[in-house]
This record gives C-alpha cells, structure tokens and sequence, in this order.
C-alpha cells in the first residue's frame, strides 16, 4: 500500500505540474468526521487523505480534518456537508437512513455483500451510480471510504441463547441492523463512539455492536459484557467520504482527479489496517483476555434475524420502487459473486485448514 501511495503521489503531481495555470490555485477545504481523530482505523482514511492531498498538490490543497472531538457532533456530519459548513465528510450512510432509507445500501445490510462483493459492485457493477443518484438529492457526491470487512455481532452481559432474550435488551445498534433487532423486541439505540463504554458500564444499554477486536479490544467493552458474538448483520461495512457538490465543482479538473484517486486509495488502505489490527488483537485474545467468552449465536435466532431482515427488506421495497430497484441489483449482483466467494476463498480455507491439522 505504501508503493500504491508513492505511485499516486507521483502521477498526481505530473499531472498537476502539467498544467501551470491551474498548479498555482491554492483550496482549503475543512473534513469532518463521525469518530474521534484517536479512533483509528476509522479515522485513518480522512487523517492519510489530507496528508496525500498536500503532499501531492505541493503543499496547494490543504484538508484541514476534524475529528467528532472537535465538531461535538459525530452524527451530524450529514447535514454540515449538506449546508455546507464543511466541504467534506468521514462518516457511513446507515447513519442517516431516517433521511433517506435508500442510503442503507451504501454501507451494508444484514446478510448481504461482504467487503470483496461489495467493491466489485460499487465499482464495476452499478453501485456508485446509484449512490451518486441518491447523494444528488442532497447536494452531495458520495465515495467509499474504507471497509472493515466482516464485523462481529458484538458485546453483551448476558448469554444469548435464544429469541426471547432479546426482548427488552437495549442495545445499540446502528443502520438497518437496528430495524432487525427491534423487529425481534430489543430496544435500539445509536450512540457515538466517544459515549459507548461509559454507556454500556452505567447501564444505559445492555450490549453495543462496534467493528472487530482490533478496534474494540481497545475500547475495553470486554471489562463489562465479557459475551463477545460473531457477526451477521455488517458483512461489509463501508464508510463513506461526503463531498459537497457545489465545492467539488469548482476545484480544477486535476485537483478532481487527484481527490477522487487519493479516496480510493485510503479507502482500500483502510481495511488492510483494520485486518491486520484485529489479527494482532484475536490472536492475543485468548491469553490476555481469558475473560472473553467468544460466542455464535444458536441457529434459532439466527434464523430468526435472516426472517426479520427478509420481512423488512420486502416491507420497504413493497413501498418505495427505488429501494426495490437497488435492492434487485444488488441481489442479482451478490448471487453470482457468492458462488465465485465459496469457490474463490471458502472452499481454499476449508482445504487448507484439512491439510493443516
């Protein structure tokens, strides 16, 4: 990723050293993100985008970028890109599915794509014409903004061993995740990152869902929920990188190019630094943390959660054509890239885990 980075810098600068007229144009622009500038990987993306523009530019296009430390507002980012108080954003979309349920599909649902299908929907198939048509709608240009792959279903006091465990539980639990969770009786709520373990230790919630060890062994969620589960409802989470429009069309053609290369880079970058921490942190786990209690939940409530989903999924998509629409791409799209998973990787583990014992 380092080479990838040195390589962008370089093309990006000849690009801009082409054109003389336009080199010397100087843009400050102010980021804004929904995580503590502390909280990396999340917040790396936005923290090495600036760093690339500057370095690329020569020192001409300057991302000043702020952290939810220093806006006080982690979930309001939407709407200071939106107005304008802020030329861009480091959030993800299912944060503001109440503006708008069609966003949800630009990070990720329960059971759907995982990181690689995702990606190769986004790009290749018609992901980002889709997000581009919805972000339109509230002057935005929206790009993927780094992945965490596959995230575990999270921290809980208490045993889940079945449905009518969690009825009453309080949770937080963002995105359409948390429409599946109440439609089985939890009680959900989205907290910021900054709030979640004094949350989570005083008793406001009874369990959280964050990312994967790497990030949440740091949090120290397992000193008061030691129930840790494996994932479901986030297969491929993306953040996204908000983009006022009106902004973004007035930048010089190359400085275009140059954000839009640098984006996807850190975006890619991110989820190779989420992996490898959370490597790091999983295989530690077991003898640092021997309080731990690594769970799956039992195929009753998993079946449950994949019913409530099917329910809600065609409930929306029942009523609003383009979420249908989105939705019928998205899943002719994950039939064929879920065969070539199993085959590609799935069926390569499988092996290599029979050869290996």
């Amino acid at each position: 990723m380092k080479k990838m980075f040195k390589l962008l810098m370089f093309v990006a600068t000849l690009a801009l050293l082409s054109t003389p007229a336009l080199a010397a144009k100087k843009v400050k622009w102010r980021l804004a993100m929904s995580w503590p500038t502390s909280l990396t990987p999340l917040s790396s993306p936005a923290i090495k985008l600036s760093k690339l523009m500057k370095e690329m530019s020569n020192g001409k296009f300057i991302i000043k970028v702020e952290g939810a430390e220093k806006t006080k507002s982690a979930l309001g980012v939407f709407d200071m890109v939106k107005g304008g108080a802020y030329q861009m954003g480091h959030t993800t979309s299912y944060f503001y599915i109440g503006k708008d349920i069609n966003l949800v599909w630009f990070t990720t649902i329960p059971w759907g794509m995982t990181k690689d299908e995702q990606y190769a929907w986004f790009y290749y198939g018609n992901g980002m014409k889709y997000m581009q048509e919805e972000y339109a709608k509230f002057n935005l240009l929206a790009f993927p903004g780094g992945n965490t792959g596959v995230q575990m279903g999270g921290w809980f006091k208490k045993e889940i061993k079945t449905v009518d465990d969690l009825k009453g539980l309080k949770m937080r639990i963002p995105g359409f995740a948390g429409k599946v969770m109440a439609k089985l009786g939890v009680s959900v709520t989205n907290i910021p990152g900054g709030e979640l373990y004094t949350s989570l230790d005083r008793g406001t919630i009874d369990a959280l869902e964050w990312v994967g060890p790497g990030l949440d062994i740091k949090m120290g969620f397992y000193k008061v929920a030691p129930y840790y589960y494996t994932g479901w409802h986030e297969p491929g989470a993306e953040a996204l990188f908000y983009i006022n429009k009106k902004a973004f069309e007035k930048l010089p053609k190359n400085y275009q190019v140059m954000l839009k290369t640098a984006m996807q880079a850190v975006a890619a970058d991110m989820f190779t630094e989420n992996f490898y921490d959370s490597a790091i942190a999983w295989s530690k786990m077991k003898s640092e943390y021997p309080n731990i209690k690594v769970k799956t939940f039992p195929k009753p409530v998993l079946e449950a959660m994949k019913k409530a989903t099917d329910d809600l999924l065609n409930e929306y998509a029942s009523k609003n054509a383009k979420f249908k629409e989105i939705w019928e791409d998205q899943k002719a799209f994950q039939k064929k890239a879920r065969a070539w998973s199993m085959m590609s990787q799935y069926y390569y583990l499988k092996a290599a885990e029979e050869v290996s014992k």
